[in-house]
């Protein structure tokens, strides 16, 4: 089947009922996720991961996709409104969107938002559909030894993406790692750390893990906050239309802004905090007049948001291809395609071809809604940040007991939940890496899977990991990743 053919029956699939409700009640979602502090992509997504267990592959997926664009979007809400920002990448909006809204322009803001971040995003998507048959060329090249190769560079990169104390950044990976061990062991029937209870013969779920990193360990840090999350009512004035006008003013800064958060996304680890403040800086680099940006310009807004949603399309490149979770929101949505038995990897660019397109062109139809969301219901935004945490943080315990317990109605996962959750707020209070305890537990058993198939395959031989051009050429990226810091001060005082 053609190309042509496969997107037009994915297409068919993504507008028959009930697919296409599950892309607006996942932007829906999303926003509401991403506009509140403390719960976000990554929380929002962990705890309806398990609610979609009744739900085809397709819907399911379609749903976490569309509640991870919505959510892009709904960072900027809160960001805008109340100077905090509801997602890591809605941290540049607030330099200048929250100026804008003191300035009585909070509407005005809030419609190039959800302008910039839907323009951004389609094109994005569009991209990544026409790119779409070379990346499935390459992914399709890749056997049991890349696949290993590909996870290994996935841990490595914990070196590039913690901020801080590398040293804890491993201990948090390597603790991820560790956890993955506990179970029968993959390719061999040998238990490991299951201390003779049939509750952890299958191993701890990741699901439940990441359940517990990103929604019980915010609860408990935003338990420390009363009242609202906004503590005072926001004036929400400003024209809804000037603000798409004034996007739209600005072509190139939102083509700019989201090709280059597509490329960043790409990079394992980089994700939309990292994107939306190189878009911020190469917008005030080429303006006019930079002094004006952080006291209220337009065009910091534009540039921050639409960085953000452009993030999604390059995002998904190293989760669908290669399984290398770029975020703890990829994460999750790694978590749905393993959790409704989609593997990463050539399936889901051969037999799952059909799947891949409908959950992309879904993204692209999501954008359309959150341009209607954000121009049309803006007015009704405030509201939002002013729900009480009293209510807010047992929903979500509940939500999240119960969304452990139903991923395989076992007491180990609701336990996984609770403690892991418990051991994630210590690590945030301690500035251990959450995404590199996350690339440890995604990563694990990916890893050792591949890697004892190869070993097999090779009859033990590790020369199976260089005899091929790409194997080689992804043992070369490893070393630069590990050991660039090291070599690049070297290389300097002697060419200097």
């Amino acid at each position: 089947m053609s190309t042509t053919q496969v997107l037009a029956e994915a297409a068919q699939v993504l507008f028959s009922w009930p697919t296409i409700g599950w892309v607006v009640l996942g932007i829906l979602l999303g926003i509401i996720a991403g506009a509140l502090p403390g719960v976000g992509s990554s929380m929002g997504m962990a705890i309806v991961l398990p609610l979609t267990l009744p739900l085809s592959p397709v819907n399911a997926i379609v749903l976490l996709v569309s509640m991870y664009s919505g959510a892009m979007y709904g960072g900027s809400i809160a960001a805008i409104l109340v100077n905090v920002p509801g997602t890591g990448g809605a941290a540049a909006t607030t330099l200048d969107g929250y100026p804008m809204s003191k300035q009585g322009k909070a509407v005005q803001a809030l419609a190039m938002s959800a302008t910039a971040s839907a323009t951004a995003g389609f094109l994005a998507v569009l991209t990544l559909l026409l790119f779409s048959p070379i990346l499935i060329e390459v992914v399709l090249m890749f056997g049991s030894p890349e696949f290993f190769l590909m996870a290994a560079f996935g841990l490595a990169m914990i070196t590039v993406v913690v901020q801080g104390s590398i040293v804890k950044g491993l201990v948090a990976g390597a603790f991820g790692l560790m956890l993955t061990t506990i179970g029968i062991a993959p390719n061999s029937p040998e238990l490991r750390y299951t201390f003779d209870s049939l509750a952890l013969y299958d191993g701890l779920d990741f699901i439940a893990a990441l359940i517990g990193m990103f929604a019980i360990a915010e609860m408990i840090k935003l338990a420390a906050k009363k009242g609202g999350i906004a503590d005072t009512g926001v004036d929400m004035s400003g024209n809804r239309l000037s603000g798409v006008r004034k996007t739209f003013s600005h072509p190139i800064t939102v083509v700019k802004s989201g090709y280059m958060g597509m490329l960043i996304g790409a990079i394992p680890g980089a994700g939309a905090t990292v994107s939306n403040f190189f878009a911020y800086g190469e917008a005030m680099r080429a303006s006019d007049d930079p002094e004006t940006f952080g006291k209220g310009n337009p065009l910091g807004v534009i540039s921050a948001e639409a960085s953000n949603n452009g993030t999604i399309g390059g995002s998904l490149i190293p989760t669908l291809a290669f399984g290398i979770p770029g975020s703890g929101s990829t994460a999750v949505l790694l978590g749905g395609l393993l959790m409704h038995g989609l593997r990463p990897g050539p399936d889901l660019f051969d037999a799952e071809l059909m799947t891949t397109y409908t959950f992309l062109l879904a993204l692209l139809i999501g954008n359309v809604f959150i341009l209607l969301a954000g121009v049309f219901l803006i007015t009704r935004a405030g509201r939002i940040t002013q729900i009480d945490t009293h209510v807010l943080i047992p929903a979500i315990i509940v939500l999240s007991v119960v969304g452990g317990y139903s991923l395989r109605t076992n007491w180990a996962d609701v336990a996984t939940v609770l403690v892991l959750g418990i051991l994630g707020y210590i690590m945030v209070k301690k500035d251990y890496s959450i995404i590199a305890f996350v690339l440890g537990v995604v990563l694990g058993p990916i890893a050792e899977e591949n890697l004892m198939r190869s070993l097999q395959l090779s009859d033990g031989s590790y020369m199976i990991f260089l005899t091929r051009p790409i194997s080689l050429l992804i043992v070369i990226l490893i070393f630069v990743v590990i050991f660039g810091p090291f070599l690049k001060p070297w290389l300097s005082k002697q060419l200097g």
